[in-house]
């Protein structure tokens, strides 16, 4: 199966593509400026603008698309809801049997703007004429490490204690895209989320002790439906099976701490 990956060149994509590669699909990958690999076919496209689109879907079998633009600005729309449409209409008329979107679990529960947008796309790839899957994953913990980094700069850990998150490995989000793909279109949305769930005071505890730091955590309680949703686990799954790769796992590959809590 030929496989085009748009976002490729990100943080979840350097873990798909070798992924794919292993499991025996033909990859063609996109970026925005020219590559080479010996391994697979770069393709330049741009999802803001359209350029390169047509191009790039034409003579492949399916689509992950994992690119997206991580802002509440005008180009994370443009990106992820109009580069979308964008993609759709050109693998509609390409031909193309599946489209895989990657989304984020609570895009329909938590209000900021960037998931509206993910949300949005969902609906475009829905509404649209491929035959679609849509995985929605849990926070990656690389995420949670430079979240919890910022929150940190000013010297205390600051951060509103009672937040829930299900950190998942980028490792085992890439195997479930893969075997979503081989095994075809869903017509509906599945989850994946990490095996543990975290409070926040709990998340920093572990961090702190994998990098044998002695930073406090200076509790500041998020306000409104935005706090309410974040504590009530609107970043968390209940869908089985779940991931095997634990925070304290990351912390100890990243830092050569334990994280036990």
């Amino acid at each position: 199966m030929r496989v085009l990956v748009t976002g490729a060149g990100g943080r979840l994509g350097q873990a798909v593509l070798p992924r794919l590669l292993d499991d025996g699909f033909t990859v063609r990958a996109t970026s925005r400026r020219p590559r080479s690999d010996p391994a697979l076919e770069w393709a330049v496209a741009d999802l803001a603008t359209g350029t390169g689109l047509a191009e790039a879907v034409s003579g492949v079998d399916a689509i992950l698309h994992l690119a997206t633009e991580p802002s509440s600005g005008r180009r994370a729309y443009q990106v992820d809801v109009l580069g979308t449409r964008r993609l759709v209409v050109a693998a509609g008329r390409a031909g193309v049997r599946h489209l895989v979107y990657t989304s984020i679990v609570g895009v329909d529960k938590v209000p900021i703007p960037y998931y509206r947008h993910k949300l949005a796309a969902e609906q475009v790839v829905a509404a649209g004429p491929v035959p679609w899957s849509v995985l929605r994953a849990t926070q990656l913990p690389e995420f949670l490490d430079e979240l919890l980094r910022t929150a940190s700069r000013l010297g205390p850990t600051i951060g509103d204690p009672g937040i829930l998150a299900q950190p998942v490995d980028r490792g085992e989000v890439g195997v479930r895209l893969a075997a979503r793909l081989a095994a075809g279109p869903l017509g509906g949305v599945e989850e994946l989320g990490g095996p543990e769930v975290l409070r926040f005071d709990e998340a920093v505890r572990a961090w702190r002790t994998a990098r044998r730091s002695r930073r406090p955590l200076l509790p500041v309680r998020v306000p409104g439906r935005l706090g309410r949703a974040l504590r009530d686990g609107g970043l968390v799954s209940t869908a089985l099976p779940r991931g095997v790769r634990t925070w304290g796992d990351y912390l100890a590959d990243t830092y050569g701490g334990t994280g036990r809590r």
